[in-house]
């Protein structure tokens, strides 16, 4: 017999059928879970693929803009090239001017060789500074639609670069385990499960990333490859000098893309979190921070510090990082101080920063994303988040998360999942 789930009004589903192309509506009605997950995995399904051919086009388009670049190196050169020789023909056009003018005035000094000498140099010359001229004015024209073209491309890159994190993200709310989603929505007491098996599924599918980001090539590296066929260019062209400059600059751009890639490893999963636990994770994320955006950092334990099960020390790390980057973002502040202490039943922190703070009553005027994405997060833990901020004075981030509660849900869900 198949599970189903009684819906209310208010929580009526809207489901799109990819094969028939129906809209099947449903309300205050059973529905077959087998149905439902059959029409999810088509949706996740469909959603795959878009993101491959996204993927498949940003690829595309990051092999053509590094064509593009060398090229468009190549060609600044040239150009620079025919302006000099242009400068240089101008000179000696002048000259040859000059020449006839002295001629034409005293006439009768030169001969008649020296005279069609002069002519014939003169009209050279000033064919020759012509042709230069075109040659530099075609050279900028293509120069000039490269760089357009240049700019069409990184525009398409970011765009599509954008879609796929935005897929990423919706992949990550389809691949959900469709049958406990089932259970927890027949019994309100299984919504606090509902909240942290959806966070710990988040967490899951960052270690993932970072390890595939970790393993593999990352995006910043395609300059790298740019940079090498420069290289080997100036090499072909026995420009050694020059090819050892570039290959210092080469080795200072490896070093920094592997920064950038320890860095984002980092953001998608701090790995001292599970091994260290969350304050000393804390203090090294601060130490970064600090470094990255000048702003002194500065933590505070008011208690004694204790590990908490994984899933709530994930939730309390992402929400002083979300509310850090907040600070880097919007505060222009010089000092942020968080602030943690720890109870046998509550975990509470505080991030609070010197910045320009902002009119509470304006929040509304336009969607806060970050904040929506932590108040959501505090609501699945059953927590609470106060937000104290007036406009020159600062923000501070009051957060408040029960241990008890989700200790004994944590222990329903690994009870089951055994």
């Amino acid at each position: 017999m198949s599970k189903r789930i009684k819906l209310g009004r208010r929580s009526a589903l809207l489901l799109i059928g990819y094969q028939t192309g129906k809209e099947i509506q449903m309300d205050e009605a059973s529905i077959d879970i087998q149905v439902l997950d059959d029409l999810l995995q088509k949706t996740i399904l469909s959603v795959e693929e878009s993101k491959e051919k996204i993927f498949e086009i940003a690829e595309n388009a990051h092999r053509e803009s590094n064509h593009i670049r060398l090229e468009l190196e190549n060609l600044k050169a040239e150009v620079d090239q025919v302006i000099t020789q242009t400068d240089r023909l101008e000179v000696k056009a002048r000259q040859a001017r000059q020449q006839l003018a002295n001629i034409s005035r005293d006439f009768h000094r030169f001969s008649e060789a020296e005279i069609r000498v002069a002519y014939e140099q003169a009209s050279q010359m000033q064919i020759e500074l012509s042709l230069s001229r075109d040659k530099e004015l075609q050279l900028r024209q293509r120069r000039d639609e490269l760089e357009r073209r240049l700019r069409g491309i990184m525009n398409t890159i970011e765009k599509s670069e954008i879609l796929i994190s935005q897929m990423g993200v919706v992949m990550n709310y389809l691949q959900g385990d469709l049958q406990k989603v089932g259970i927890a929505l027949q019994s309100a007491q299984h919504h606090q499960l509902l909240g942290i098996e959806i966070i710990q599924a988040q967490e899951e599918e960052r270690k993932r990333v970072a390890r595939e980001i970790h393993d593999g090539p990352a995006q910043s590296m395609a300059n790298v490859a740019l940079r090498s066929e420069i290289v080997e260019r100036m090499l072909n062209q026995n420009r050694i000098d020059e090819a050892k400059v570039e290959l210092r600059l080469l080795k200072e751009l490896t070093r920094a893309s592997l920064v950038d890639v320890r860095k984002i490893i980092f953001d998608l999963r701090p790995m001292a979190l599970d091994d260290l636990g969350l304050v000393p994770t804390l203090r090294k994320y601060l130490e970064e921070y600090e470094k990255q955006h000048r702003i002194k950092a500065k933590l505070t334990v008011l208690s004694l510090e204790r590990r908490l099960i994984s899933s709530i020390e994930v939730a309390v790390f992402r929400l002083i990082q979300e509310s850090l980057n907040n600070t880097a973002k919007h505060a222009k502040a010089k000092h942020v101080e968080v602030t943690i202490g720890f109870s046998p039943n509550v975990v509470d922190f505080k991030v609070a920063d010197d910045g320009i703070g902002f009119d509470r009553s304006a929040e509304s005027d336009r969607p806060q994303f970050g904040i929506m994405g932590m108040k959501e997060r505090i609501k699945l833990l059953q927590g609470k988040m106060k937000i104290d901020s007036t406009p020159g004075k600062g923000t501070s981030l009051d957060f408040s998360i029960p241990l008890r509660i989700n200790e004994e849900i944590n222990a329903e869900a690994n009870g089951k999942s055994k």
